[in-house]
């Protein structure tokens, strides 16, 4: 397959952002939609599958909890029901202790808006990096998620890939960095396809691509 046919197909077949998927409007910049993609890279970094903790995150919204303050007026008891029925039922409890240490720290530390991390980032990944690992919950990975999401409406951190984006990018025959891999689409397509890159390692679904 040639390299612009398999851009054409990972886009069109997989090139959907999770923050879409959640219904979080990133392009935005508003607080709601940060918060709920932070949620989304704290419920990933959990041991359970990437689907469970998407409908971890859209139950989320439907029970109301869309700023750090409604989240904040939930009830412990409210928070374990939620995330078990979403399929947290191994980890509810500590996700439901765990998810209020998050958020205090985001309504202490930056009054709930996560544009000031990102003033306060002033551009630099790294310095980004280390404020998100700060949350409770949030590691390498989760920091990654966010920044690879984010980039959408956070322009100065693009071109930004995370490790399993850059993996399955190599796997596919394309570059494995992510500047070199930003060339061969459109800014603005560059976080569907490195959203497509990580669905198509989800799912399982490189043999799609690979000797065609």
């Amino acid at each position: 397959m040639k390299q612009s046919d398999l851009i054409d197909a990972l886009l069109a077949g997989y090139g959907r952002t999770f923050a879409a998927e959640l219904g979080a409007p990133i392009a935005k910049n508003t607080p709601s939609p940060l918060f709920r993609l932070l949620c989304l890279a704290l419920l990933t970094s959990a041991p359970v599958q990437a689907d469970i903790a998407m409908r971890a995150a859209q139950a989320m919204a439907e029970a109301g909890w869309t700023t750090p303050e409604k989240l904040a007026e939930s009830t412990w008891q409210q928070r374990v029901k939620v995330f078990n029925g979403a399929g947290y039922a191994r980890v509810d409890e500590k996700t439901a202790t765990q998810i209020v240490d998050f958020n205090t720290h985001l309504i202490e530390a930056y009054g709930g808006d996560l544009r000031k991390l990102r003033a306060e980032a002033g551009g630099d990944l790294d310095v980004a990096k280390r404020a998100l690992k700060r949350f409770k919950g949030i590691g390498d990975t989760g920091a990654a998620i966010f920044l690879r999401e984010v980039q959408a409406g956070w322009g100065e951190f693009y071109p930004f890939a995370d490790k399993a984006a850059l993996t399955m990018a190599d796997e596919l025959g394309l570059p494995a960095e992510a500047s070199k891999l930003s060339r061969l689409v459109e800014p603005n397509d560059f976080p569907r396809l490195v959203a497509g890159l990580v669905r198509v390692k989800l799912a399982g679904d490189a043999d799609r691509f690979v000797n065609r």
